[in-house]
């Protein structure tokens, strides 16, 4: 379950965000999913709680955002949605695509408590 190091990772990361923003405590991080990623959103959410055990984000929500999957056609010159399995154009058809969006992990957001000055 690769999910369990990629959670420890974003744990890592959120850690060192809490840190340079000298903050107390965090209390929910965004993370936005493509479909085409390589990664279970439920296996994320599962793995979660061991990897932010003892950590400053170890009561912070973890929220999931499904990301679509977007392709560019050349031909037509358009960007349009696409289903994962099924990567073509959904303005003519073609199957000559380029992938835009719908691969990636991203941390959007980390919403924390800074310590007062």
């Amino acid at each position: 379950m690769h999910e369990l190091s990629i959670c420890q990772a974003l744990i890592d990361r959120v850690t060192a965000i809490a840190s340079e923003q000298n903050a107390r405590q965090v209390f929910c991080i965004r993370v936005a999913i493509g479909p085409l990623s390589g990664i279970e959103p439920q296996l994320l959410e599962q793995a979660y709680p061991l990897a932010a055990a003892g950590s400053i984000a170890e009561d912070a929500e973890l929220e999931l955002e499904a990301l679509p999957v977007r392709v560019f056609c050349p031909d037509c010159n358009k960007e349009t949605d696409a289903l994962p399995n099924r990567l073509v154009c959904g303005h003519c058809g073609d199957w000559k695509t380029r992938l835009v969006s719908g691969d990636e992990l991203m941390l959007q957001a980390v919403e924390l408590e800074r310590y007062s000055a």
